[in-house]
């Protein structure tokens, strides 16, 4: 949205801003993100039901399913954490396609579209906004975690880094979420839509179970499924799988920003194109 500069003289003259194209894409997305976060303060309903559904299946898989599954050495909740951490973020991903969905019902683009802004600010705002509520949804989910027991262990730099790798996933997945989002024509569609391919990635993977107590066929897929990747990444950050070396923690680090960067080069153009398709209609 463009500003203007007012030069004092005889009559009143207004000299655009020049600033770079990215600079005013990135200043657009921060307003309409701005907006996004708003919305969700007003409905403090929707972060108690968003922070509900990753306590109960902490609580779930701690005291009820905790006690039949074996994980090579430590204890299973230490084992259990780091997954529930990437299954948050990628199940809270589901609310950007919702979101953008529900404002293409409403009409809420076609205003956005009588605006001088970047085209990529909408898509872009609400993939930010989310961002933000996944992170305040993840220090929740620290908390109960140390309530249950999780002790993660390693340096400060090793847990700030991997807070930044629980948020670089979160960001990944609300893109693939908004390119679903911006593809069906219904609110419904998108939650659907949303959560179908959600399931098979974090249950076939090592988020909740080692890949090693799995059918050999399906070991194959749940090895290199990003949610086992990040999952692993994240056990050898905290320090709470004595099974994983040195070496197998770098090596799920580096796969897991591939992971996190091919998402978001392959989904943010797309996510842009289709919205841009949709509003040109």
């Amino acid at each position: 949205m463009a500003l203007a500069e007012l030069r004092p003289g005889a009559g009143t003259r207004y000299r655009p801003i020049q600033r770079p194209v990215l600079v005013w894409a990135f200043l657009d997305a921060m307003v309409l993100a701005r907006r996004s976060v708003l919305a969700t303060v007003r409905l403090p309903e929707l972060i108690v039901f968003t922070a509900i559904q990753p306590v109960m299946f902490v609580l779930l898989f701690r005291y009820v399913f905790g006690g039949a599954i074996q994980v090579p050495g430590g204890q299973y909740v230490n084992f259990l954490m780091p997954g529930i951490f990437v299954q948050t973020v990628a199940f809270g991903g589901v609310i950007t396609g919702i979101g953008l969905a529900e404002d293409m019902h409403r009409g809420l683009i076609d205003r956005f579209r009588s605006l001088p802004m970047s085209s990529s600010a909408v898509v872009t705002g609400r993939t930010v906004a989310d961002l933000a509520r996944n992170l305040f949804t993840v220090v929740i989910m620290l908390l109960v975690g140390f309530l249950v027991g999780f002790r993660p262990g390693g340096t400060a730099f090793e847990f700030l880094l991997g807070i930044l790798l629980i948020m670089g996933v979160s960001f990944a997945f609300s893109w693939i979420s908004a390119f679903i989002g911006l593809l069906v024509r219904s609110v419904e569609a998108a939650q659907s839509g949303g959560f179908i391919w959600m399931f098979p990635l974090t249950f076939a993977s090592s988020a909740f179970v080692p890949v090693s107590s799995m059918p050999s066929w399906l070991q194959v897929f749940a090895r290199h499924n990003p949610v086992s990747v990040l999952s692993d990444a994240l056990r050898g950050l905290f320090h709470v799988n004595p099974a994983l070396t040195t070496a197998d923690t770098r090596w799920a680090l580096i796969q897991s920003v591939v992971w996190i960067v091919a998402l978001l080069a392959v989904f943010v153009p797309l996510a842009v194109f289709r919205y841009r398709h949709t509003t040109a209609r």
